[in-house]
């Protein structure tokens, strides 16, 4: 089953049809005691709604966050670890990803607060400080509470990996600052994990064509959702429950780096396809 947050409300998609859901507060709806339970007492109870966002002008699709926290792991895909060698090897931190790849205790840093995720079809920013960047698709677990993953969503790890790879130390400049992360466009709710062979596809289109495109499994996904989960509540409370990306198995090539105008779409099966379109500069001030 999957869930929506739309502009509209909060919407149950089972079968193609799609229910409005009552709880209209993402935050309780993410944190009920056993969230896949709810959804289905709503289906089964319910009637298809005919005002699903797709169906009505000027009723969007938003990301699917309230106040969670959105935190992502680090070098979990062996060619990811290769990529952040490779480009942090003059600054003398190269040795430091291998280490990360093969060590017990995963990397886990802070992506985004809310209000620095882009929903589906909304902009993702590069800096306009940065020579290099590129998007990351990753698959995100939906963490309750009570550190249980309920879902899972498309993620876009927006970075800057010439400023990453100058000094290992500006992560957080190269990963975090104003839409530098998408999620959507739902969150396939589930208290299983995924097959090892769900795969992940990314497409990026320039002027209309295709500039890159690459695809992985979660076969080649290092750590186990399970175990990234664990550790990221291992001595952190998360009083709305918490997003965390899993990594990356998909790197551009070293002389590709998106441009504005760039749109990036991240299909990951059977949840769906997060597309957004690539944009620089400053946001507005919010009002």
């Amino acid at each position: 089953m999957k869930l929506y947050r739309t502009s509209n409300g909060n919407y149950a998609e089972d079968g193609g049809k799609y229910f409005r859901v009552p709880e209209s507060n993402w935050d309780a709806l993410v944190a009920h005691e056993n969230l896949g339970a709810y959804l289905r007492s709503v289906v089964d109870a319910g009637k298809p709604a005919s005002d699903f966002a797709s169906a009505r002008p000027g009723i969007r699709l938003e990301a699917p966050i309230g106040s969670q926290e959105v935190w992502a792991a680090g070098v979990t895909y062996f060619r990811s670890r290769s990529a952040r060698m490779a480009e942090s090897k003059d600054a003398g931190g190269g040795d430091f990803y291998d280490r990360v790849y093969t060590a017990e205790r995963p990397e886990l840093f802070f992506k985004a607060t809310p209000s620095r995720v882009a929903a589906p079809g909304a902009g993702v920013r590069i800096r306009s400080d940065a020579k290099w960047s590129v998007p990351e698709p990753e698959l995100t677990l939906l963490i309750n509470p009570r550190g249980q993953i309920i879902g899972y969503t498309a993620g876009n790890d927006m970075s800057s990996r010439d400023i990453e790879g100058e000094n290992p130390l500006y992560l957080p400049q190269a990963k975090v600052y104003d839409r530098s992360c998408a999620l959507g466009p739902c969150i396939l709710v589930s208290s299983d994990p995924l097959p090892s062979t769900t795969p992940i596809r990314i497409e990026i289109l320039r002027s209309g064509q295709a500039a890159f495109s690459g695809a992985t499994t979660l076969a080649e996904l290092k750590r186990a959702p399970a175990d990234l989960a664990a550790y990221l509540f291992r001595e952190n409370t998360f009083p709305f429950g918490a997003f965390l990306m899993t990594g990356t198995g998909i790197v551009p090539p070293d002389d590709f780096t998106l441009a504005p105008g760039d749109r990036v779409r991240i299909t990951i099966d059977p949840i769906g396809t997060l597309e957004n379109d690539v944009v620089q500069g400053r946001l507005a001030p919010a009002v």
